[in-house]
């Protein structure tokens, strides 16, 4: 990936960077900039703008319009931003919904969280340091709270397509070729970030294109260390980049999610051609009787059941144990969304930890 072009003078920015109000959906330059992003978030504007025939200066501009209205946004976080990932289901009184989920989104190792139907009013993704923090902060930190009744655990132990593989599929083969051959693409996970990191992955976090000099001052690092280390990041494969939007605005309102069993010892193999799905956002191998987690996104609620009905005939011997539909995502990798998928502010993923000894036993006391 290279680094951003230096930022347009503000001649060059529109003076009205909000979508407006009664716009439905996104334009089809406006999905192929988004595209474009997703395969290489950090290209220059000169290389995005060639491959999908604009200019630098209208693809800058049209960015700025989608991220300043939270349509459209990018952020980055770490590889290994956890050793353990739990995908938690939290049942609660009815009545407390609301007020669960505004605490719940300002909760660090939450990192992704859904309201959604059945008998689980709330769907997490839980970052955790081992399996003894993530099993202090499902039984005590989040089963303590008042309102919530119940919660069930899985326990992630492989990932086939998290979000940021999902595209748009706007582009045409050609124009995906010519952006990634001048990306990293994605890389394996490696060791890092380092401790000394942390403060340029936060400022990432917030705005995955911001420049040099921009993250420079922000993290009290010279231009040049910053550009030493972010290249030592992406090379490495220490930080991931994920452009994300607006689903409504882009066509695909609907988030279905399956529990689903798969017999035998070929359940990888299913898992990652489930993963191989267009619509298909997350797909995960985890622990329990219904051993892969699927998450997809739809053009409406009526595709749930015509999806499972493919995937079926595709794969016979699978069982489809649950399917339920998402009312609202609350956070998605550390950002937070509004009742209308609009991306806002962004909270730093931070793995659960079990408190020290001493600070455990004051509390129980």
């Amino acid at each position: 990936m290279q680094p951003t072009d230096t930022a347009l003078p503000p001649t060059a920015m529109p003076a009205s960077t909000g979508l407006a109000h009664d716009s439905t959906e996104l334009s089809e330059t406006d999905l192929a900039l988004v595209e474009a992003l997703q395969l290489d978030p950090r290209a220059p504007w000169s290389r995005i703008a060639a491959v999908i025939g604009i200019d630098a200066t209208t693809a800058a501009r049209r960015w700025r319009r989608l991220s300043d209205s939270g349509a459209a946004w990018i952020t980055a976080y770490p590889a290994r931003h956890a050793s353990v990932v739990g995908y938690v289901d939290v049942a609660c009184q009815a009545a407390a919904v609301e007020s669960l989920t505004a605490r719940l989104r300002s909760w660090g190792p939450v990192f992704s969280l859904e309201r959604t139907t059945g008998d689980h009013q709330l769907f997490l993704g839980v970052a955790a340091r081992d399996l003894r923090s993530l099993d202090d902060f499902v039984t005590r930190r989040l089963g303590g709270l008042s309102a919530v009744r119940s919660v069930r655990l899985s326990i992630c132990t492989a990932v086939h397509r998290e979000g940021s593989g999902w595209l748009v599929h706007t582009l045409n083969e050609r124009q995906r070729a010519d952006l990634r051959s001048g990306s990293h693409g994605r890389p394996r996970p490696g060791t890092g970030p380092y401790e000394s990191d942390r403060r340029l992955l936060v400022a990432l976090g917030a705005d995955a294109r911001r420049g040099h000099a921009e993250l420079a001052r922000e993290c009290g690092l010279s231009e040049t260390t910053v550009r030493r280390r972010l290249r030592r990041m992406i090379t490495g494969g220490e930080v991931y980049f994920r452009c994300d939007l607006t689903q409504r605005l882009a066509g695909w309102p609907v988030i279905a999610t399956f529990r689903i069993m798969v017999p035998g010892p070929g359940a990888d193999t299913v898992a990652k051609a489930l993963a191989g799905l267009p619509e298909t956002r997350l797909c995960a191998s985890v622990t329990g009787r219904d051993n892969v987690l699927l998450s997809v996104w739809l053009r409406s609620p009526g595709d749930c059941a015509a999806l499972e009905e493919r995937i079926l005939r595709r794969h016979p011997e699978l069982r489809v144990s649950e399917r339920g539909i998402t009312l609202h995502t609350a956070k998605r990798m550390g950002r937070l969304l509004d009742r209308e998928g609009r991306g806002g502010a962004h909270v730093p993923i931070t793995a659960a930890a079990c408190p020290p000894a001493s600070d455990r036993g004051a509390e129980e006391a």
